[in-house]
């Protein structure tokens, strides 16, 4: 019965990180949406120069292809917690 309450307590431990690890990139991702909207409004709002217009976009194309990887991210692991399988998942 020990490796039973062993593997149910490791499988709380891991929703628990899961389920902070999906906060933690909610909150990410909606302030990057946010600076996204503070570019868009700066572009539009104001005459720039070529230079400050391309400069503009690089920080918006690179805003999005972060957005779009950490919603992958939260994806996974909003998977994984809905299955019932949640696991720590270690970056190195």
């Amino acid at each position: 019965m020990k490796q039973g309450q062993a593997e149910t307590r490791r499988q709380n431990v891991a929703k628990r990180s899961m389920t902070k690890e999906a906060k933690q990139l909610t909150g990410l991702i909606a302030g990057l949406r946010e600076s996204l909207e503070r570019i868009h409004k700066e572009r539009t709002g104001t005459k720039l120069t070529g230079a400050e217009m391309g400069m503009l976009d690089e920080r918006r194309n690179n805003l999005l292809l972060t957005i779009a990887a950490l919603d992958d991210r939260l994806s996974a692991v909003q998977g994984l917690i809905d299955l019932g399988r949640p696991h720590i998942i270690r970056v190195h």
